[in-house]
């Protein structure tokens, strides 16, 4: 699946211009930081360590604002493919942008995570890399050896949504142990409930390039995929779409994949709680949910500075995400996670 967005094109000359304004704004004008007193260490909920931006003075209520980004002054092409999950947020953003003025195309390729990298990496097709996991070392290696240096940027946190179709009566909430029963040994849903019915679990699975199978794997096996890939009535996409259609197909069906999905589709699927707790702001916030995990975009100082369209969409990205984010099904990044993207934004500009 694949977004492409065109519109006319823009004298070349505006291309120098904004080139030349956005090295200037990145050099000359620091973020401007809005401090509020008393705050604390936090984590960015991806890596359980210190961010850098509270180490540095910016705290959980400091606002960093990114040089201001006119999308009428900006043409040319920007590339992007990566994460199904990423794919609404980025398809999102890339129309607001356009909506705004944006003089120019941008390509958003939905093939997951893995094949993201590998279009950013290892054949240098695209200017940015959408992820709904971290960035491999083997893939930074694949993207340094091209003379890329990959650069993160946090712009949101997906729950994984574990779903059924909304005929399924039965189930409501699973555990973390019963999760893994349901998708790897059990062939019934009796065999992981007695009080479930005698009928055979149907499996709908991202494929094992997506981000999304990675970190379930992660989460609920423990890095090790073969329990998963050796269960029965087993079907896999990258296609997210193509599972939620097999969800609905059966009331035995169950299936996962990023929030957004279930979002759009409600009305025909329902979603259930782990652990007896139900995916909002405030459960994927303080980690209470089970499957919470971060959504990132990538990509290289030099492109950023060659090509200063893609430097003015992932600024505006990093500015209006939180905009747009919940309308689309995901949960903001946490003011930390948002600032520390938003003073790499400036470090690659320098």
């Amino acid at each position: 699946m694949s977004k492409r967005i065109t519109l006319m094109p823009i004298f070349l000359i505006a291309l120098a211009l904004i080139l030349a304004a956005c090295r200037k704004q990145a050099t000359i004008a620091p973020p401007q930081i809005n401090t509020t007193e008393g705050q604390t260490d936090e984590t960015d909920g991806s890596t359980g360590t210190k961010n850098q931006e509270t180490e540095e003075g910016v705290g959980e209520a400091d606002q960093v604002i990114l040089p201001q980004v006119n999308p009428l002054e900006v043409g040319g092409e920007v590339v992007t493919a990566g994460s199904s999950t990423v794919f609404p947020l980025a398809e999102v953003m890339a129309a607001r942008f356009e909506d705004e003025g944006f003089a120019g195309q941008i390509t958003i390729d939905s093939i997951g995570s893995g094949g993201g990298f590998e279009r950013f990496c290892e054949t240098g097709e695209t200017d940015v890399s959408n992820a709904s996991r971290v960035i491999k070392e083997s893939e930074v290696e694949s993207c340094q050896e091209i003379g890329r240096d990959p650069i993160e940027f946090r712009v949101g946190t997906d729950a994984l949504a574990v779903t059924v179709s909304q005929e399924n009566e039965f189930i409501e909430n699973v555990t973390m142990e019963e999760l893994a029963l349901i998708f790897s040994t059990a062939e019934t849903w009796t065999d992981v409930n007695p009080d479930w019915p005698d009928e055979l679990i149907v499996r709908y699975i991202p494929g094992t390039d997506s981000g999304t199978f990675d970190y379930f794997v992660e989460e609920v096996f423990d890095e090790n995929e073969v329990p998963i890939l050796s269960a029965s009535e087993r079907n896999m996409s990258e296609d997210d779409n193509i599972l939620v259609q097999g969800i609905v197909g059966s009331p035995y069906a169950v299936g996962f994949f990023g929030y957004a999905y279930y979002t759009e589709n409600e009305d025909v699927l329902k979603v259930l709680s782990i652990e007896d707790v139900e995916a909002s702001t405030v459960t994927v916030d303080n980690g209470s949910y089970p499957l919470a995990r971060p959504l990132y975009i990538y990509s290289d100082a030099t492109i950023m500075q060659e090509k200063p369209q893609v430097a003015a969409y992932i600024n505006f990205f990093l500015t209006y995400v939180n905009d747009e984010i919940v309308d689309v099904g995901y949960f903001p990044a946490s003011d930390e996670a948002l600032n520390l993207a938003k003073l790499k934004w400036l470090e690659a500009m320098e």
